[in-house]
């Protein structure tokens, strides 16, 4: 209150006044805590307009921690007073790395340490005014260290829950049939449930985080707090889908049943935001939310659009189909649309061997080639024919006079790279056919610059199959990247341009060989395929591999490149058909994992590899084998080679995410998320996800890169690896629940929010015994089938997740 009988200081009082406290109150900027004088003299001249007395400011600021790694949250907690005549207060930063203040007024603020800042001191300052104008503040220095992986790793275990370490939280961000749209009821999960073109999908595998602006109404790829999931739905869990699970096989499967099955699949797109918490839902009402399912209408460009490999009685003159199926990885161009890539597509086709007496020898050859054999397809959808044209189209048999009158064409429909647009329902969905058909497991974009040649980097997941890449005839103009119509920016760079199929030497060195019809023995003159043109070529790119004598690789999948280094990462899943005969330098382990009996590389790799120069339209390229899964107790010396201990060994790595370079997990060291889909490791511990503190450099092996391993039977094979990793630079960070794989990551653009993908949880279970009550009882509630779902991780404090 003020006192009306107080009189204004003078000048001169203010000047007295400064100068016989200075010494006391000067301090240093260098010391935690420090109160100094700042402000205008002229500022307290006039009446005194509040507070009953002219003494200074006093104040204080406190920092926890005042030494922190990068990501980590500091809190700054200050105090101020004057007899009641403080006006304001704020927080600025003097000095150091540019942080962001939760808070620039009041008494708090916090702000996450950024990447890069080891010996780094911020010095933030807390200044308080009163109503003269006179002002006083006091520094705060909080000194950076380098990032580590500050987590306590998680101990392998068969639990039936998400585990993840201590000082995290799990929450259920979407699980398998939530609604996508307004009207749709919400999801009983008795297998009941319809209407899945407006549901979310099932058995959720590579997915990535799309940012919107804070309105909702526009794209901001920096907003880490309202954005959209491009999330692939690979597969079913067939037996929870149905109340009693699937008709019996062996008749004619209900329309209803199959409608339920295919619409489960595909792609969903589903907006998702955080609360000031950090606590995050699903916008059920967004007009963003969609569903790419194997019913959506979708265009061919490229190379084999309009090709007769593609005509069907559906779309005779080759140009167009229906949906997509069996995606897996899924990545982002540089123009902001989801890549996403047709794996596991084959299965679904029904082509019994009978059908190979109405086929020529060379039809017959590709098709075996791709795995078209099964006598009834996956789920036999093929069955419910009469009821649409959706389901007939699964039969793939010539029964008809010619490929436009039946569905003999429709599984060189599939096995594409796949173009989306999250922020654009109404763009017609693309399948690129320039970069290749085959087992599309890995896609991931070279990080595109001006006057570079787009460059897509991607994996075939089958056994022995191959790594390829494309690069685009176009370079890039940057001004494309914030292109409205994002798929005529696809349509420029994606749709011409050389696919290229890779060669490993034991060396370390590759080669890149193009699959370019008339070269190399890709014509119709070669004694293996007969190509007729570069239609044909692209349509069955692992003959052309074939013939180019590619390198056959232990299930290829996901590929990361490392924004620090340039090296790409490249999944090696695991393979069973491995032997020490068939050893190659990329795959170059074949040895017995008991108690299996089994030979191969039953625990997977990953590849490093980068292209000479770091240029992507290189055609050459070194590479070393980054890691070796395998257990802790397996031989060190052939068969556990990166010195894997019990707090960060591994099997079948499938899913590779860097953290984003917008965060402090993502610089410097920046962290890896590695994901397992395996079964070699499963009698000791569910699938998992572990952290990697940065990846190394490519030839960080050094003197003892060259390695000679004994393989099972006596054979020898060298091979190229990388340094030995440690405890502290690769920690096991979460496991799964029963039966689950642990496919798909991403981190919000401030790395605070971790999104993962938990896949068929309880997947060899019935509806009458679920082999998992996933995720119902992460919170303790009581039991329910089992769902796959996409999970939040947060770190208790608020910092950045993983570091």
């Amino acid at each position: 209150m003020t006192d009306p009988t107080r009189t204004a200081p003078t000048l001169g009082d203010l000047i007295a006044r400064r100068y016989s406290r200075r010494d006391a109150l000067r301090g240093s900027a260098t010391t935690a805590a420090t109160v100094v004088l700042g402000g205008s003299l002229l500022a307290a001249c006039g009446s005194d307009n509040g507070g009953s007395s002219d003494a200074l400011p006093t104040v204080t600021a406190t920092a926890s921690p005042t030494t922190a790694a990068a990501g980590t949250r500091v809190t700054i907690t200050a105090t101020a007073s004057d007899n009641g005549s403080v006006a304001t207060t704020r927080f600025s930063q003097v000095s150091g790395s540019p942080v962001a203040l939760s808070a620039t007024t009041g008494l708090t603020t916090s702000f996450i340490v950024p990447g890069s800042v080891t010996g780094n001191v911020i010095v933030i300052r807390f200044t308080a005014t009163d109503n003269l104008g006179q002002e006083s503040f006091a520094d705060v220095n909080i000194t950076g260290t380098a990032s580590t992986l500050s987590f306590t790793a998680v101990d392998k275990n068969r639990n039936d829950r998400v585990t993840v370490p201590a000082g995290y939280t799990v929450t259920t961000l979407l699980a398998t049939g939530d609604p996508l749209a307004s009207g749709v009821a919400a999801y009983s999960n008795a297998g009941t449930d319809a209407d899945f073109a407006n549901r979310f999908g099932d058995n959720g595998a590579g997915f990535l985080y799309f940012g919107l602006v804070a309105s909702g109404t526009g794209i901001d790829v920096s907003n880490s707090a309202r954005g959209l999931l491009a999330l692939n739905n690979e597969g079913i869990t067939q037996a929870y889908l149905h109340a009693n699970g699937p008709t019996a096989p062996g008749g004619v499967r209900p329309a209803s049943e199959v409608a339920k099955e295919t619409e489960a699949h595909g792609v969903s797109v589903v907006e998702v935001a955080a609360s000031a918490a950090n606590a995050w839902a699903p916008v059920t009402t967004s007009a963003y939310n969609r569903r790419v399912t194997p019913s959506t209408a979708v265009v061919f460009n490229g190379p084999v659009r309009g090709n007769a490999l593609l005509q069907t009685a559906f779309s005779t003159d080759g140009t167009a189909g229906r949906g997509t199926i069996g995606n897996s990885a899924l990545g982002a161009s540089a123009w902001g649309t989801a890549l996403t890539s047709e794996e596991k597509w084959a299965r679904y086709f029904r082509r019994p061997s009978t059908d190979n007496a109405r086929r020529t020898a060379k039809q017959v050859y590709a098709l075996n080639r791709y795995g078209v054999t099964a006598t009834t397809g996956l789920y036999d959808w093929a069955s419910a024919a009469a009821a649409s044209s959706l389901y007939a189209r699964w039969d793939a048999q010539a029964t008809g006079a010619s490929a436009t009158a039946d569905y003999r064409n429709e599984p060189n429909q599939f096995g594409w790279v796949v173009e989306v647009d999250p922020y654009d329902k109404a763009a017609t969905v693309r399948k690129r056919t320039a970069l290749g058909r085959f087992a599309h497991s890995g896609v991931q974009q070279f990080a595109t610059v001006a006057g570079v040649k787009p460059t897509i980097y991607m994996a075939d997941a089958g056994q022995n199959e191959y790594l390829y890449k494309f690069v685009s005839n176009t370079v890039f103009v940057a001004t494309d990247a914030a292109a409205t119509d994002r798929m005529a920016i696809g349509d420029k760079y994606l749709d011409t341009g050389t696919l290229y199929v890779a060669k490993f030497a034991a060396d370390g060195t590759g080669t890149w060989v193009p699959l370019t019809f008339g070269a190399n023995g890709l014509d119709a003159s070669n004694a293996t395929y007969a190509f007729a043109d570069q239609a044909d070529v692209l349509t069955h790119a692992r003959i052309a591999g074939d013939i180019l004598a590619a390198t056959p690789l232990d299930r290829a999948s996901w590929i990361q490149r490392n924004v620090v280094t340039g090296d790409l990462l490249i999944a090696m899943n695991g393979n069973d058909a491995r032997t020490g005969a068939t050893t190659n330098p990329a795959s170059p382990r074949a040895y017995v994992d008991a108690p299996s009996a089994q030979v191969g590389n039953r625990n997977g790799h990953i590849i490093r590899l980068q292209d000479a120069n770091g240029l992507p339209d290189a055609t050459s390229f070194t590479w070393d084998i980054y890691a070796f899964g395998a257990g802790a107790d397996l031989d060190a010396t052939n068969i556990n080679i990166s010195g894997l201990a019990a707090t960060n060994d591994f099997s079948g790595p499938e899913g590779l995410r860097f953290a984003r370079p917008t965060s402090a997990s993502g610089v410097a060291a920046p962290l890896l998320f590695v994901q397992t889909d395996d079964q070699a490791y499963r009698d000791v511990t569910n699938n998992q996800m572990l952290v990697a503190l940065g990846t190394g450099a490519l030839g960080d092996g050094g003197s003892t890169a060259a390695k000679t391993i004994t393989n099972n039977g006596g054979t020898t094979q060298a091979t190229r690896i990388g340094a030995a990793l440690t405890a502290t630079g690769l920690k096991r960070f979460l496991v799964g629940p029963n039966e689950a794989a642990v496919v798909g990551a991403d981190t919000s653009p401030d790395g605070r929010t971790l999104f993962v993908n938990i896949q068929h949880p309880g997947e060899n279970g019935t509806a009458a015994a679920p082999t998992s009550n996933w995720p119902a009882n992460q919170t303790g509630a009581a039991s329910a089938r089992p769902r796959s779902a996409t999970i939040v991780i947060t770190r208790n404090d608020g910092g950045v997740v993983g570091l």
